[in-house]
């Protein structure tokens, strides 16, 4: 079950990738990212309230404990390092194909795994090995492939954006594994729930500043912002995906290093997406270099079993 929740919230990734894409185009990102942390917020504020003042959810998935700064203080470092995660991938996510940020994303399982080696000590064996020796191989194959477009790998400060991008995300991803685990594990054992409730109002606090003060004093000699409708799907996908991420991890037997990878298979309905939707060019050549990211993925699952 929880494998199948885990495929879910890789198609519902997938979805929220291709919808913020639709959302970015010819539009300011400071607007329009607010929105979506404010959509969430709003997704997640009556669990909140139905947690804090009835007895509706308890003892339910649904419920979000209670806490003070003492628990507080790590979900709004989470919230830091998402969105700037999130500013950085908005903006290459803008000024690039779609077809190119999905397989780069695509890589942070073995970020993930790097970090983990370098972070908690762990060791690699041979199959994960192999699988960071084919995510590296398919950046260069991608970035062959983005010089066709007029990308150049080493000198598009979107590029850079988007790989930041991808490092803080997944710095957010050993994070989480030592905000879930359990004290007696040396983590912090907080509610997943609360995590990704907070997590989401604390960002939309932060984007507001931001809109006020970096982007509405100069919204007039910037890129306008335009409505669509895109962006309201953008939140209702990103917190579905991660509602059953969650949901999968608390289920008896659920690996993390699985799950992690089993989201990233994302990249196939976005690279879709960027194929059919957006009629993106140079798919051929993009189709190895995502085949080596999946068969790195697929590695990286056998040597985590």
């Amino acid at each position: 079950m929880w494998l199948i929740l885990a495929f879910l919230s890789a198609t519902l990734l997938g979805f929220y990738d291709s919808c913020k894409k639709k959302a970015l185009l010819n539009n300011a990102v400071i607007p329009v990212l607010f929105l979506n942390t404010l959509f969430s917020s709003l997704i997640f504020l009556p669990f909140i309230i139905c947690s804090y003042h009835t007895t509706w959810l308890d003892d339910s998935f649904f419920h979000v404990d209670s806490g003070g700064w003492e628990v507080h203080k790590y979900i709004l470092l989470k919230s830091l390092i998402v969105l700037s995660s999130w500013i950085f991938g908005y903006f290459g996510m803008k000024h690039l194909p779609l077809t190119i940020v999905g397989p780069i994303n695509a890589t942070r399982p073995v970020m993930v795994l790097v970090g983990a080696l370098l972070v908690f000590g762990e060791r690699l064996n041979g199959w994960q090995w192999m699988g960071v020796l084919l995510a590296v191989a398919s950046f260069l194959m991608l970035s062959r492939s983005g010089k066709k477009e007029g990308i150049d790998f080493k000198h598009d400060v979107w590029i850079y954006c988007v790989v930041l991008a991808a490092l803080l995300g997944a710095v957010s991803g050993l994070y989480d594994k030592y905000l879930m685990a359990s004290p007696e594990d040396g983590g912090v054992g907080l509610d997943k729930m609360m995590v990704q409730s907070w997590y989401n109002i604390y960002q939309c606090g932060m984007m507001l500043v931001m809109l006020l003060v970096l982007w509405w004093p100069k919204h007039h000699q910037t890129t306008p912002f335009r409505w669509d409708w895109a962006v309201i799907f953008v939140s209702i996908f990103l917190s579905a995906a991660d509602f059953m991420y969650f949901y999968s991890l608390s289920l008896s037997g659920a690996m993390i290093s699985i799950v992690s990878m089993v989201r990233r298979s994302s990249v196939v309905v976005s690279f879709l997406f960027g194929a059919v939707f957006f009629h993106e060019r140079n798919l051929k050549a993009k189709v190895w270099d995502l085949a080596f990211v999946l068969l790195g993925m697929v590695f990286l699952y056998i040597g985590s079993k």
